[in-house]
C-alpha cells in the first residue's frame, strides 16, 4: 500500500468523497416512546457526513482535506459551503446540483449516548461522478470514501488506484451490493462492526476479519466501540483497546476514528500506533456533545495516547 514520503514539512492531504447533510442535533434525557414529545437541553446545527467528518478530524488533528460532494443549489447548500470553508476545509469540489435539495437530518441523542437519526436525501441529486477532480485526487496523499454515494466512491477509488494514491473506505452499515463494489478497491478497508458483519456474513468480529482478509490484498480492520480497533495481520487478529471514557455522544466517533487513523498512517506510523492515536481521538470525541464538533485537538489526543498506552 503506498504511503507518501514525509521528508518534507508539507501537511498530509486527504480527499473525501461521500454524502453531505445539513444537521440539527438535539440532546435529550431519553428517547420517548411513540406517540410522544421530548424537550431538548442542547442544540447544535452543523453540516456533516461520514467522509466529510473524517476530513474535518484530519484537519483538526494536523492535515489538510478537500471535500468532494453534492449539495442542492438552495440556501442550505450555500450556507453549507460557507460553514465548511470557515472550518478550514477545502470546498472547491463541493458541487451544487441545479434543482436539487441539500440533504438534511435530525438527530436525537439521549444521555447514554444512544441516538436516533432521521435523514432525508433528495433523489433528484445527480449521481454522476464524472465531474470529480481527478488531478486533485492524483496529488493527494489519501482518498477517503464513505458508502453514501457509491457511484462517486467507486469512480474516485478506481482513479486513485490507477494514480498510486492510497485509498481508505469507511465500511459502515450499507447494502451488501454496495460494500461488494467498494471494499475490493480499498487499500485500507476500515469497517464498523455492523458493516463488517454485513460484508462477511458473520457476527463474530475475529472470524469475519479473517474471512475478509483471506480475499483482500490490503488492510482489513474494524472499529468496535469499547473494544477499540481490531484488525487482521498475516492471518493473526490484533487489537488496540479504546481508552475508558464517560460516553455522552457517539455521533461521528467512527468518522473521527477514520480521519485520525488516516492522518497517523500518512504521517508514517505503523498500524498499531495509528490505531492507538485513532482510538484516543474517537474516545475523547465521545465525551463531548455535538457530533464531529467534539473532535479533540492534537495535544489532547497525544496526551490521551501517553496516558492510556504509555510512551513506547
Amino acid at each position: 500500500m503506498p504511503v507518501p514520503d514525509r521528508t518534507t514539512a508539507a501537511k498530509p492531504r486527504m480527499i473525501t468523497v461521500g454524502g453531505v447533510c445539513d444537521s440539527l442535533i438535539f440532546a435529550v434525557d431519553e428517547l420517548p416512546p411513540l406517540p410522544g414529545k421530548v424537550l431538548a437541553s442542547k442544540l447544535v446545527h452543523i453540516v456533516d457526513g461520514m467522509a466529510l467528518s473524517a476530513g474535518f478530524a484530519f484537519v483538526r488533528l494536523g492535515g489538510e482535506a478537500q471535500v468532494c460532494a453534492r449539495v442542492g443549489d438552495d440556501h442550505v447548500g450555500r450556507t453549507a459551503r460557507e460553514s465548511l470553508a470557515a472550518e478550514g476545509l477545502d470546498t472547491s469540489s463541493l458541487r451544487s446540483v441545479a434543482g436539487a435539495k441539500t440533504s438534511v437530518a435530525v438527530t436525537l441523542i439521549e444521555r447514554t449516548g444512544h441516538r436516533l437519526v432521521v435523514p432525508y436525501h433528495d433523489e433528484a441529486v445527480d449521481k454522476s461522478p464524472t465531474w470529480l477532480p481527478l488531478d486533485d485526487i492524483a496529488r493527494a496523499d489519501i482518498l477517503h470514501c464513505d458508502t453514501r454515494w457509491v457511484e462517486g466512491a467507486e469512480y474516485a477509488m478506481r482513479a486513485a488506484r490507477e494514480r498510486g494514491v492510497t485509498t481508505m473506505l469507511d465500511g459502515d452499515v450499507a447494502p451488501l451490493e454496495v460494500l461488494r463494489r467498494l471494499v475490493p478497491l480499498a487499500d485500507y478497508a476500515v469497517f464498523s462492526d455492523g458493516g463488517l458483519s454485513i460484508y462477511a456474513g458473520c457476527d463474530d468480529v475475529d472470524t469475519a476479519l479473517r474471512r475478509v482478509a483471506a480475499e483482500h490484498d490490503g488492510h482489513v480492520g474494524a472499529s468496535c466501540g469499547e473494544r477499540g480497533y481490531v484488525w487482521c495481520e498475516d492471518g493473526e487478529i490484533r487489537s488496540v483497546p479504546a481508552p475508558a471514557v464517560e460516553v455522552i455522544d457517539t455521533l461521528s466517533a467512527g468518522d473521527v476514528f477514520h480521519g485520525a487513523l488516516a492522518l497517523a498512517l500518512m504521517e508514517g506510523r505503523g498500524v498499531r500506533d495509528a490505531a492507538r492515536f485513532a482510538c484516543a481521538a474517537a474516545s475523547l470525541k465521545c465525551t463531548r456533545f455535538g457530533g464531529r464538533l467534539g473532535c479533540p485537538t492534537r495535544p489532547e489526543v497525544d496526551a490521551c495516547v501517553r496516558a492510556t498506552y504509555g510512551a513506547d
